[in-house]
C-alpha cells in the first residue's frame, strides 16, 4: 500500500513518542533500523524519499501505528493489566525475572507492549516471531539500539556489556514456549552474564508451563537451572475454580467494554456474545463503532 503524508506523520508522531525509552538518537535509529541520517531527516519533518513504503510499514508495525485510520483504543485496568503491570515494575526495579502462564485471550500481550512503550529500557519480545537462538539474541539486541547485524559473538557480546550498563533494562519474552532448545538454553547464558543487571520476565499460555515442567521430569539439561533463576514458581491471573474463572474472564470484558464501546452500548450483550474474550470483545466493539459512524 502506498504511505500517504498523513500517515507518516502519524508514524513520526509515534517515533517522537518512543524516543523517550532511548538513551540517544542513534541508539533509537538502530532499533528502528534506520540509519542516523534518516531518522534525523524524519526528525526534521522531511519524509520525502527518506524510507520506502515497505520500511514505513515495518516502523508503523513495530510501534503498534495503524495505517488505516481506526478509533483509538483505551487501555482498561482489568485484573490482569493491573496484575501484569505491577510484577513488571517490581522486576525492572529490583532486576528480578519471573513467569507468567496463563490462559490464552485474557490480555498478557496487550499489557506488555503497553508497559514497554511507558517504561524506558524494556523491551518486548514476540518469541513465535524470533524462535532460533541467532534471531531471538539479534533481535533483542536491536531492540536495545545495539548493533545486530555482523558476528554472532560480537552482537553477544555487545549486548550483554550494554544490558551491565544501562538503568533497570527489562526484557518481556512473549509467547516463550515457541522457543527452540538452544534459544532456551542461550537465554540462561544471558541471565548469567546480566545477574543482578537484567530483569526478565517469561510469558505464555499454560502449554510453557507443561513444556518447562517435562523437560525438568525428563532431566533435560537446563530447564531446572533455568526456572531456579526465575524464581522456581509459575505465577497466574485467572482463578483456578471452573465457575470463579468464567466471572473473572466476564468480569474482565465487561471493562474494558465501558471504556470502548460505543455510548450507549449494551455491554451486558458484548459480554454474553463474547463469553469474556478479549479479542472478540475487540470485534464486537469494532462492528458497533462502524455502524454508528
Amino acid at each position: 500500500m502506498e504511505i500517504t503524508n498523513e500517515v507518516k506523520q502519524r508514524i513520526a508522531g509515534a517515533i517522537a513518542s518512543d524516543r523517550e525509552n532511548y538513551p540517544s538518537d542513534n541508539r533509537h535509529a538502530t532499533a528502528l533500523g534506520i540509519s542516523a541520517s534518516v531518522y534525523n531527516a524524519i526528525k526534521r519533518g522531511n519524509y520525502d524519499r527518506q524510507v520506502s513504503d515497505a520500511g514505513w510499514v515495518g516502523i508503523a508495525r513495530r510501534l503498534g501505528v495503524q495505517l488505516r485510520a481506526e478509533m483509538p483504543w483505551t487501555a482498561a485496568k482489568t485484573p490482569t493489566y493491573v496484575f501484569i503491570s505491577k510484577q513488571l515494575e517490581a522486576c525492572q526495579d529490583s532486576g528480578l525475572s519471573a513467569i507468567l502462564c496463563d490462559m490464552p485471550n485474557i490480555g498478557k500481550t496487550f499489557t506488555a507492549k503497553a508497559y514497554v512503550k511507558q517504561h524506558r529500557n524494556a523491551v518486548y519480545v514476540d518469541c513465535s516471531q524470533v524462535k532460533t537462538k541467532l534471531k531471538l539474541v539479534r533481535h533483542i539486541a536491536k531492540e536495545f539500539g545495539v548493533g545486530s547485524n555482523g558476528r554472532y559473538s560480537d552482537v553477544y557480546a555487545d549486548l550483554v556489556a550494554y544490558l551491565r550498563t544501562i538503568d533497570t533494562p527489562l526484557i518481556v519474552l512473549d509467547e516463550a514456549g515457541d522457543l527452540q532448545y538452544e534459544a532456551f538454553l542461550e537465554l540462561k547464558a544471558l541471565w548469567n552474564a546480566t545477574e543482578r543487571c537484567c530483569a526478565w520476565y517469561m510469558m505464555g499460555a499454560d502449554g510453557l508451563k507443561e513444556k518447562i515442567n517435562r523437560a525438568i521430569e525428563g532431566k533435560k539439561v537446563g530447564y531446572t537451572e533455568m526456572l531456579s533463576r526465575y524464581g522456581d514458581t509459575y505465577s497466574k491471573v485467572t482463578p483456578d475454580d471452573a465457575r470463579e474463572r468464567e466471572k473473572f474472564l466476564k468480569a474482565q470484558a465487561a471493562i474494558v467494554a465501558k471504556v470502548n464501546a460505543p455510548e450507549g452500548s449494551d455491554i451486558a450483550r458484548i459480554v454474553n456474545a463474547t463469553g469474556g474474550g478479549l479479542r472478540r470483545v475487540y470485534t464486537e466493539i469494532e462492528k458497533l463503532r462502524r455502524v454508528q459512524a
